[in-house]
């Protein structure tokens, strides 16, 4: 098992931020390898379970394991065949304004290197550091 975060600053403010992790069909607009996110809820709620549909074909299950909408934090569970990462995603005001947004992955080491290696790009852009 491994443990890695990631976490960068943007200029959009930390409200939007928060929005477009809270509502996951927006997903796609700031995850590139996502092309769409089916959830069995609007917007991210405990419980929740969903797929995450990449290209060609591949859809990968998860469920909503808590969130905390005024804290702007959530923590799900990706499985992936026998495979599972658990996910904590949080927003808060950056120290000069904007946004930070941050994720910390655990699960198996070379699952968690792959997903972490990935995010930093994806977060970039989520807080509007990044056009992509």
């Amino acid at each position: 098992m491994g443990t890695r975060s990631v976490e960068v600053s943007g200029p959009l403010d930390a409200g939007a931020v928060w929005e477009r992790y809270a509502v996951p069909g927006s997903w796609p607009e700031w995850l590139p390898q996502i092309s769409s996110v089916d959830l069995s809820a609007p917007r991210l709620a405990p419980g929740a379970k969903g797929k995450l549909h990449a290209p060609m074909g591949v859809s990968i299950p998860f469920a909503v394991d808590s969130v905390d909408e005024q804290a702007r934090t959530f923590a799900w569970t990706i499985r992936v065949g026998l495979l599972k990462l658990r996910l904590e995603n949080w927003v808060h005001d950056g120290p000069d304004g904007g946004a930070v947004a941050g994720m910390r992955v655990t699960g198996p080491g070379p699952l968690v290197g792959a997903y972490a290696g990935q995010a930093q790009a994806s977060l970039e852009r989520l807080v509007g550091a990044s056009s992509g």
